[in-house]
C-alpha cells in the first residue's frame, strides 16, 4: 500500500503528547481540546482517562483525536473534574490498541492511571526481572513497567512507591499520573522530554507544550522542572524534589522540528528559534540563488531567516495539499511515483529557470531530499542547492523518538559530499552544531558540556543505554558464533 504522506515518512518523529487537568467540570472536555493542539506529537491513537471522585472512565481508540473525541456520548461518559489523556506515535511497543494510553491499572492504593511521554532506556531489563517476580504484563508498552514498578514497591505511601519506582528507570520521561487523591506529573532528572504547567481559574492544567494551554485559553505558569514531582489534589499543588540536582539536557530537537512553531519551549518561542537557525545557516553556508524554497511545512520559518540574512527572494516553491486521504490500494510503480505528488508539488512557473536554495529541517534516509531535488529539477531549476537547519543526524534516538537503525541514517554512512551526491543536488550544507547553540541563545556550559540533549547529532547519550548496550552484546556474539560456526 501507498501512504499518501511519502515526505512525513522520512523525518524523525516524536513518541507522544500528553495532557491533563485537576479541577474543572467537564475536565475530559478541556483534554480534548488540549489533545487537539499536540496531535502533531502522536497521530496513531489516542484516549482519555477520567476520575469522578469514585470511578475512573477510560475511552482509547486507534486513530486521531478528532473522530474519536468529537462525540458527546464519548465525552459524557468521560465524566469528573480530573481527567489526563495522550495521543500516541509508537517507538516501542506494537501499534495495538492494548499499548495505547492512559494505561490503567488498579493497585493496592486505589485506581493508578498514567500517561507517558519518553522511552525508558531500561525497560526491558525491569520487564524480565518484574516478570520473574511474578507480574503479568498485559502490554507491550514500556510504560506498563512504571506500574509494575509502583504496585511491587515496599514502601508505604503512595508517592513513595512511586517516587521508588522513578529511581528505577533510565531514560526519558515526562508523566503525568491519576489517582483517587489526585494527579502528578513529573520529568526525568535531566528534563530530557517537556512539560509546562499553566491554570485557568483555579484548574490547574500539565501538557507537553505551551500551545495546548493556548487552545483551552490557560495562563502559562512554568516548566515542571527536570527531576520535579509536581502534586495537585483540586486546585493544592505541593512541589518534591526527590533526586538530586543535574545539568537540564532537554532536547534540542524540539526546537528543530517536533514543537509547533507557535509554542514556546525553554522560554523561547520555538518560531523565533527556528528563523534564528535559518540565518546562522544563511550565515554559514551562503550560496549565490534566485529563490529561497522552504519544504513545506516545517522548514518554512527557518527559510524565512535564510531569505532575510541572505536577502535572496523567499518564495513558496513547493506547495503542500493539506487534504490527501491515507492510502491507496495495491498502487502499481507508476502510480505510487505520481502519488508522490498529491501531498507536495513544484510551483513550476514560479521555479523554472532559477537557482533555488531548498531549506528543510533534517535529513534522516535522504530518500525525501532526493525526491524534492528531483522534482525541482523536473520543474526546471537550473540549480539546486540545500540547506539543513540542523547538524548532520548520525546517531539513533532512544529518548522517545522513533528514528531508523543507525545503518539506515543517510549522514551515518556518508559524509557531505557523499550525501550531495546522493540526494542529486547541486550543493548540500547543514548548520554547525555551535551554530545550531548560537541560534537557541544557550551555548554550551563553561565546561564545553551540551545544554541540551543533542545525542541525534554527536552521539554523546546523557543517560545509560541498558537495553541497547545489552542488545548489541547478544547481536555480537551471535555474529561471533555464525562467523566461527559455533
Amino acid at each position: 500500500m501507498l501512504t499518501t504522506h511519502p515526505y512525513d515518512d522520512d523525518k524523525l518523529r516524536e513518541e507522544c503528547g500528553i495532557f491533563g487537568v485537576s479541577n474543572a467540570q467537564g475536565a475530559a472536555a478541556l483534554v480534548a481540546l488540549g489533545l487537539h493542539a499536540l496531535q502533531h506529537r502522536g497521530q496513531e491513537a489516542a484516549g482519555i482517562t477520567s476520575f469522578d471522585g469514585h470511578s475512573f472512565h477510560t475511552h482509547r481508540a486507534m486513530g486521531h483525536v478528532a473522530g474519536n473525541f468529537d462525540k458527546d456520548e464519548v465525552i459524557r461518559a468521560l465524566s469528573g473534574t480530573t481527567a489526563c489523556g495522550h495521543v500516541r506515535y509508537s517507538t516501542t511497543g506494537e501499534t495495538a490498541l492494548r499499548n495505547v494510553q492512559p494505561l490503567y491499572a488498579e493497585l493496592v492504593s486505589g485506581g493508578f492511571a498514567v500517561a507517558h511521554n519518553g522511552n525508558i532506556s531500561n525497560a526491558m531489563r525491569l520487564r524480565r526481572d518484574l516478570i520473574r517476580r511474578g507480574s503479568i504484563f498485559q502490554s507491550t508498552s514500556d510504560t506498563e513497567v512504571i506500574i509494575h514498578l509502583v504496585a511491587t514497591s515496599s514502601y508505604r505511601s503512595l508517592i513513595d512507591k512511586f517516587i521508588d519506582a522513578l529511581k528505577q528507570v533510565e531514560g526519558a520521561y515526562s508523566l503525568i499520573c491519576m489517582t483517587a487523591e489526585g494527579m502528578i506529573a513529573c520529568r526525568d532528572p535531566l528534563g530530557i522530554r517537556p512539560l509546562v504547567m499553566g491554570k485557568l481559574g483555579d484548574t490547574v492544567i500539565f501538557a507537553s507544550e505551551t500551545v495546548a494551554l493556548d487552545v483551552v485559553d490557560a495562563e502559562y505558569v512554568r516548566d515542571v522542572e527536570p527531576g520535579e514531582l509536581v502534586i495537585v489534589k483540586g486546585s493544592e499543588i505541593q512541589s518534591h524534589r526527590p533526586f538530586p540536582p543535574l545539568g537540564a539536557r532537554p532536547c534540542i530537537f524540539e526546537h528543530v522540528y517536533f514543537s509547533r512553531p507557535d509554542s514556546i519551549a525553554d522560554g523561547r518561542s520555538v518560531y523565533s528559534v527556528r528563523k534564528a537557525i535559518g540565518a546562522q545557516l544563511a550565515i554559514e553556508a551562503p550560496v549565490e540563488a534566485d529563490l529561497v524554497v522552504p519544504v513545506p511545512d516545517s522548514g518554512v520559518p527557518a527559510a524565512i531567516g535564510y531569505a532575510q540574512q541572505s536577502g535572496i527572494p523567499f518564495e513558496l516553491g513547493i506547495i503542500r495539499s493539506h487534504y490527501v486521504g491515507r492510502t491507496f490500494i495495491q498502487p502499481t510503480a507508476e502510480v505510487r511515483r505520481l502519488g508522490v505528488k498529491l501531498k507536495h508539488n513544484a510551483n513550476r512557473e514560479l521555479i523554472a529557470g532559477k537557482r533555488i536554495v531548498l531549506i528543510d529541517d533534517s535529513i534522516v534516509r535522504g530518500t525525501t531530499s532526493l525526491k524534492i531535488v528531483e522534482m525541482m529539477r523536473e520543474a526546471g531549476a537550473s540549480e539546486v542547492h540545500m540547506r539543513i537547519a540542523s547538524p548532520p543526524t548520525r546517531h539513533s534516538c532512544f529518548y522517545g523518538v522513533d528514528t531508523p537503525e543507525r545503518e539506515k541514517l543517510l549522514a551515518a554512512k556518508h559524509d557531505v559530499t557523499g550525501m550531495t551526491g546522493f540526494i542529486h543536488a547541486d550543493s548540500l550544507a547543514f548548520v554547525s552544531i555551535d551554530g545550531l547553540y548560537k541560534a537557541l541563545g544557550q551555548p554550551r556550559r563553561a565546561d564545553n558540556s551540551p545544554s541540551h540533549c543533542d545525542a541525534c547529532f554527536t552521539g554523546d547519550y546523557p543517560t545509560p543505554l541498558t537495553d541497547h548496550d545489552e542488545q548489541s552484546t547478544v547481536e555480537q556474539f551471535a555474529l561471533l558464533r555464525e562467523r566461527v560456526g559455533g
